[in-house]
């Protein structure tokens, strides 16, 4: 049973964690690996290099719309293929993040993690909220 009561906190506390997730991890790619680096890497895989900045660009935007509230439901599914594609590029790697190169753990529980949040929706304190004129009863927003 879900309590209505705390349910669009629970859409909170998971929105505001998966936006600063994918802020950081473009940041990751532009500060540290650098998006030429990232770009390097992505060939390395056989995905074109444009697909690194196309990446960086969506989790930046798509982070800072799902931290805000903005379309977080829309936001979080169409976020899932990276995720997807991430847990592709480490499944060599071994289970756990930790090993090196990395694991495919992280990115498969953040994938559950998104596709949580496009089910949820915004919940409490998004931005949409304040563009939606009605509401359904019981909705999340």
């Amino acid at each position: 049973m879900i309590d209505q009561r705390t349910a669009p906190y629970a859409a909170l506390v998971l929105r505001v964690a998966l936006g600063v997730m994918f802020i950081a991890h473009a940041l990751l790619k532009y500060y540290v690996f650098t998006l030429p680096g990232t770009a390097q890497f992505f060939q390395s895989l056989g995905l074109p290099a444009a697909a690194a900045y196309l990446t960086f660009w969506a989790e930046l935007i798509g982070g800072i719309a799902i931290l805000a509230g903005l379309f977080s439901r829309w936001v979080s599914a169409a976020l899932l293929p990276i995720l997807l594609g991430a847990a592709w590029a480490h499944a060599g790697n071994g289970w756990l993040f930790t090993a090196p190169n990395g694991g495919w753990e992280y990115p498969v529980f953040l994938a559950a993690a998104a596709l949580a949040q496009a089910l949820l929706g915004d919940g409490r304190y998004a931005l949409a909220n304040i563009f939606v004129t009605r509401k359904l009863e019981g909705a999340y927003a």
